[in-house]
């Protein structure tokens, strides 16, 4: 069992298969959805996200959605654990089918930490527990295209991807989105981004804003940035002014 949050959250996770790291806290931390919005995370898996933004976020509904069996059950037990049951559910569901197949409303927000990589040449094969999370079946465009069916007129989108990939998330979601905010994730403040977490509105038309990059690590001394270490522990959020 580890613990999220400064132990807030216990989650339970596969042995062997995607266990969830900075990446999720990261976005579990950017979600800024209004008091009484409903949210969906598409591929929540055991429910690391759900989980930490329920927890920093009282006056919100929580959906995820997750194809893979074990981390499905997995995400289940976690919110029996945590007792977020009123208020986080999840269900079986894939985003390579029409966000029609959900039989849910358009959501006021939508979160997701989609695979790094759709093309298998690009990296050494994953362990096979891990070929899911790593390997996004019909690409970026198949999670772009679920998530801007998944989130009404206004609502926002909220993402973390690879900083390689900026320009293809954008060109994807450009047609139908807009309102782009954009905030770097460096490794060390002297190395480039190697993650940047995006957010953009349904119809959005306000300029692209590229908001100050938070910096992870520092060279020497402490693991985490006072930064960087107030937001795994729940202290502090990651918001988008």
């Amino acid at each position: 069992m580890d613990a999220l949050l400064g132990g807030r959250v216990r989650l339970r996770q596969s042995v062997r298969g995607y266990r969830a790291g900075m990446d999720a806290a990261l976005l579990a931390a950017a979600c800024d959805a209004p008091e009484g919005a409903r949210v969906l995370e598409a591929g929540c898996g055991p429910g690391a996200v759900l989980l930490c933004a329920a927890l920093r976020r009282p006056g919100l509904d929580f959906t995820g959605l997750e194809r893979d069996p074990e981390a499905l059950a997995l995400a289940v037990e976690n919110i029996r654990t945590n007792d977020l049951g009123s208020r986080v559910r999840v269900m079986a569901g894939d985003v390579c089918l029409p966000f029609s197949a959900t039989g849910l409303s358009p959501f006021d927000a939508v979160l997701a930490n989609p695979p790094y990589f759709d093309n298998p040449k690009t990296l050494r094969a994953p362990a096979p527990e891990k070929q899911q999370a790593w390997m996004a079946e019909g690409g970026l465009a198949a999670w772009t295209g679920f998530l801007l069916k998944a989130v009404r007129q206004g609502g926002s989108l909220t993402l973390i991807h690879r900083a390689d990939r900026l320009a293809d998330l954008l060109a994807l979601l450009g047609e139908k989105a807009g309102s782009f905010q954009i905030r770097p994730i460096h490794p060390h403040a002297d190395a480039p981004a190697s993650r940047v977490l995006i957010r953009a509105l349904k119809s959005g038309k306000a300029p692209l804003r590229l908001l100050p990059a938070l910096v992870l690590h520092p060279r020497e001394g402490s693991k985490h940035t006072p930064q960087a270490e107030a937001i795994l522990r729940g202290e502090a959020g990651l918001g988008w002014s």
